[in-house]
Order: structure tokens, then C-alpha cells, then sequence
């Protein structure tokens, strides 16, 4: 039977099956970020420590936008906004409003091949630069070798907003160097030093991606949603529904790790509006996220 245990001082869930193939642990108070995950017994997820939460956003549910607004300043209906700098070396917004906000629990499933959370964070409380309410649902889905996301986006205001949201999840290889990504693409993102997007190029991406040495912060428009990251010890295979599918990926200064963030959106997308959408009053947006180690 899979156990799910709370740790009320630090308001975190441990999620196990009884043979440690699966692990998992989430951090309610971090924007419900899935701080570690174990596939199989495979460690792929895990504390980027010393690096800070607060810097790498390891994990997080990127709402009411994913990756960057420049100079923090958008216009929606003819109404100029301005965020909040959060990322002031480049003087840019950076990953939304709900990376650090408690979300609670509103279910919890458990049996002896899977365990579900469900979990929510309600926003009552508008904010000038974002202001109208909404409703963001959480669902966990473990099991040994697979993991999906289940993202619910309600607008509970009356007016409409512009959205992307994404995930921001960190793995771990042996081995980086001698790790690969493949995707099927056949355009990219082009970004200037203050990773904004400033165009789109043609690219060819029938190869795998060999890490190696490269330094990446890269963004693909994807023809397909199936994304493998292989490793000499697993493989795991991304899949994602929903229309507008990007991939983000991120070699942070950590060892072995790197970031492969899907998401509905690019850079700037509040004011290039690539994959920008729109959410009616009363209306919802769904997306999962899968994930499948062999």
C-alpha cells in the first residue's frame, strides 16, 4: 500500500510505496513544488542544495506566466501593467505569482499500486499588476515508474486574463555529460543576454541532443509533445496534452543536473503573445504533464 505522511512543522508530503521504488516529497509552502521524486528507484528529482529555492524555482508551477516579462511591464484591453522585478539583474518579472504561495490539501488517494494528492491555492486578493482572481488545482498522480501533473486553471473573476503557465523541474543524471535530450522541433526561440525573445529561427532536431559541456538556457517550439531525456542509468519520457507545447532547457550551476521545463509559452509571451491565451470568466484550462522512466 502506498503511504502518504505530512510533516505539519514543515508542511511538506512524503509519498512512498512499500519497497522505496517510489518517493516522492512536496513542499506546500513552496508553491506545492515537487521537491523530490524517485521512478523506479531511480533518483531523478532531488534538493538542489546549497543552490537557494528562491533562485532556481526548482519545481515550481509557473502561473499567471512562465519564464520572463520584460522590464516587467505588459498590455492587456489597452491597460498598461507593471510586475514586480524579481530577476533584477536583467530587470525582468520572472516565473509568475504562485512559486512561493501555500496551496492546500484537498484530497488524498492511496492504494496499493498508486498514490494521488489534489491540492489548490485560491487567490481572492488582486494585485495591480495582475488583477483578477482565480482558482489553481494540483493533482499528483505516482506510481513506480510513472508521474503526471495534473494542472487546473479556473478564472473566478469577472473579467477575462492572459495566461501561460509551465513546470520547472530539475533532474539529476550520473552522468550530464553523457546524457542526451531528444524532441522533435523545427523552429527556436531566439533570445537576447536578458533571455527575452526577439524572433523565431528554423532548427533541425532529428539527433538527440548530446549535453557534454554545452551551457544551456534554450527555448523549442515542439512539433510533437514526446521529450526523452536519456541518461546512462534511465531513460524518461516527457509527454504533455494541451496545444501550445515549448521546452525550456536549463543547465544550472549544479553538477549532473539540468532543467527541462514544459510549457505553454515563451519568453515575453504577454507582449510577443506566442502561446499567450486568454481565460474567460468562469472558464477553466487543463493541462497534464506524464512522465515514464525505463
Amino acid at each position: 500500500m502506498y503511504s502518504i505522511n505530512q510533516n505539519k512543522k514543515l508542511n511538506t508530503l512524503e509519498i512512498e510505496n512499500p519497497n522505496h521504488q517510489l518517493y516522492a516529497k512536496i513542499c506546500l509552502d513552496k508553491g506545492a513544488c515537487l521537491f523530490e521524486l524517485t521512478l523506479s528507484g531511480h533518483e531523478i528529482i532531488k534538493d538542489l542544495s546549497p543552490l537557494d529555492y528562491a533562485n532556481t524555482y526548482a519545481s515550481s508551477i509557473l502561473f499567471p506566466f512562465a519564464n520572463r516579462i520584460k522590464d516587467g511591464k505588459y498590455s492587456f484591453e489597452n491597460k498598461a501593467y507593471q510586475f514586480e522585478i524579481n530577476e533584477p539583474d536583467n530587470n525582468n518579472a520572472l516565473h509568475g505569482l504562485v512559486f512561493n504561495k501555500t496551496f492546500e490539501i484537498v484530497n488524498i488517494k492511496t492504494n496499493k499500486d498508486s498514490a494521488s494528492i489534489k491540492l489548490e491555492y485560491n487567490e481572492t486578493n488582486k494585485c495591480n499588476a495582475f488583477p483578477y482572481t482565480y482558482n489553481i488545482q494540483l493533482e499528483y498522480i505516482f506510481s513506480k515508474e510513472n508521474f503526471d501533473l495534473n494542472v487546473t486553471v479556473k478564472n473566478t473573476d469577472i473579467k477575462k486574463f492572459p495566461f501561460t503557465v509551465g513546470w520547472h523541474p530539475y533532474f539529476v543524471s550520473n552522468n550530464l555529460f553523457d546524457s542526451s535530450i531528444e524532441f522533435n522541433s523545427s523552429k527556436k526561440i531566439v533570445l537576447d543576454n536578458r533571455c527575452i525573445t526577439t524572433g523565431i529561427t528554423d532548427t533541425a532536431t532529428q539527433e538527440p541532443i548530446k549535453i557534454g559541456n554545452q551551457q544551456l538556457d534554450d527555448c523549442w517550439i515542439l512539433n510533437s509533445d514526446k521529450v526523452v531525456f536519456k541518461t546512462p542509468k534511465y531513460n524518461l519520457t516527457f509527454n504533455a496534452t494541451g496545444d501550445n507545447n515549448f521546452l525550456q532547457i536549463y543547465t544550472p550551476p549544479k553538477e549532473n543536473t539540468i532543467a527541462i521545463e514544459p510549457t505553454t509559452g515563451v519568453s515575453d509571451s504577454f507582449n510577443n503573445e506566442i502561446g499567450l491565451q486568454v481565460l474567460k470568466a468562469n472558464d477553466s484550462y487543463n493541462i497534464t504533464w506524464c512522465l515514464k522512466i525505463d
